[in-house]
């Protein structure tokens, strides 16, 4: 939750504290090659650089505020490459930042209002609470009564939010070689590129209401999902209808067995089911974006963060879901370097990276599958062995895939938080194109 009076005023220093990256990695570098000098093993030296490189790297990112706090929360590909003892600070610093951070004055609420809807924009309401319903990194949600009497949700973004995420993603594009300390086979300079042009659309919020208006007609009058109509939009307002509901979250916390394994397994039918029926995917799949309704369906909301795929593309995505249960580490390989997971000129292991593979996508293979923290926790652990031997850390993430990754390892994060027990694999085997054998349905091989 971050207010206009909590993103710096000026520029000079959120660049002064983005250039002390590549100056601290510089010196680093020079620190560990003395020590290479002196004897100490070279893999050891190059874990302590990475590892000094990442806690600098979250903790500029916590600090800046606004746009660059954004930023922080969508490099999760990073922190997911890090040992508990540094990503856990960095989650705290910015949850920190998000309570901490006041709302927007009324006033200027009033004023985004005006400039959009114009001076007369209380005619639109039969009634506006002043006291935001909700708030996140660029913008807040405020409960109102449209003139028609349906309950409405007006979002609005902080002004200045935008300009200073993009500056800060200018900032960081300049940093591809720090980033590529912690993971040497990735192509860093495209997949912020990439990241760039989403948050633009993101902060674009005729497209959110696009979006989100084709994902209501695609999930209309469904027996599982609700998405609610978007009522009007305008520059920096979107107002949609407003929903109820039990927050995932709160499930997460307090809902019993039956209620959570029943809100896993919709969770995961709308993220799987989105592209085939929609032709996209929801981008952001954070609990607090959806809601438990009373008829048992699963309301979703917030539709900035959409990733578009067409068809083709859901057919080579359902071949990703499927590598781990090739038997021929070879296919599974050959799959990987056609879709530039692993660049050319990079080598792996192949008995390291079946293994690796294998667990990640044991989801997939059984009929059932129990998510919870303790195999997450081992899944991460793999993830954030920082040893330059490590084959994860050989491997890409191409442009494309960067939304899928954040949906895919974020679903999953929380699948595990409702300590659920779902067949993901029938889900797969129904929404996603590529992922069965269009004849039987079995899983295959190539």
């Amino acid at each position: 939750m971050v207010g206009v009076s909590d993103l710096p005023r000026r520029a000079v220093t959120r660049s002064a504290k983005l250039a002390s990256l590549p100056i601290g990695f510089a010196g680093r570098t020079a620190l560990g090659m003395g020590k290479r000098t002196f004897g100490r093993p070279a893999e050891a030296v190059a874990m302590e650089i990475q590892t000094r490189t990442a806690e600098q790297l979250f903790k500029v990112l916590g600090e800046l505020k606004g746009g660059a706090m954004k930023l922080g929360q969508m490099l999760s590909i990073f922190e997911a490459a890090l040992p508990p003892e540094i990503a856990g600070p960095y989650r705290a610093t910015l949850t920190k930042l998000q309570e901490a951070a006041p709302p927007l004055p009324a006033s200027t609420v009033h004023r985004v209002l005006e400039e959009f809807l114009g001076a007369d924009w209380r005619d639109y309401f039969e009634s506006f609470d002043d006291e935001p319903a909700a708030a996140a990194s660029i913008g807040q949600v405020h409960r109102a009564v449209w003139h028609d009497g349906r309950a409405v949700a007006v979002k609005v973004q902080y002004p200045g939010a935008g300009k200073a995420l993009i500056s800060d993603f200018n900032q960081l594009a300049r940093l591809g070689r720090l980033f590529g300390v912690l993971m040497p086979g990735l192509d860093v300079k495209s997949m912020l590129a990439e990241l760039k042009e989403r948050v633009a659309e993101e902060l674009d919020y005729t497209i959110e209401a696009e979006s989100q208006t084709l994902f209501r007609n695609a999930y209309l009058d469904d027996p599982d999902f609700y998405v609610p109509e978007v009522i009007a939009q305008s520059g920096d307002i979107l107002i949609s209808e407003w929903m109820d509901g039990t927050a995932l979250s709160k499930i997460i916390s307090e809902g019993d067995q039956e209620t959570r394994d029943h809100a896993a397994l919709l969770y995961c039918r709308f993220l799987l089911s989105g592209p085939k029926r929609s032709g996209m995917l929801h981008g952001d799949p954070h609990p607090g974006n959806f809601r438990l309704l009373d008829d048992g369906r699963l309301g979703v909301l917030d539709f900035g963060a959409v990733d578009r795929i067409p068809g083709g593309f859901q057919k080579r995505l359902g071949l990703l879901l499927r590598i781990g249960t090739m038997a021929d580490i070879d296919e599974v390989e050959d799959a990987l370097r056609r879709e530039d997971f692993i660049r050319e000129g990079v080598e792996v292991d192949a008995e390291s990276l079946q293994a690796f593979l294998a667990p990640i996508t044991e989801p997939f293979v059984t009929e059932t599958f129990k998510f919870n923290r303790e195999w997450l926790r081992d899944m991460a652990a793999k993830v954030t062995d920082l040893r330059p031997s490590n084959v994860v850390r050989q491997l890409n993430l191409p442009p494309e895939y960067v939304i899928i990754h954040r949906v895919l390892s974020a679903g999953t994060g929380v699948l595990c938080q409702l300590d659920c027990e779902i067949p993901a694999r029938a889900e797969s085997l129904k929404w996603v194109p590529g992922f069965a054998d269009d004849e039987d349905g079995e899983l295959i091989s190539g």
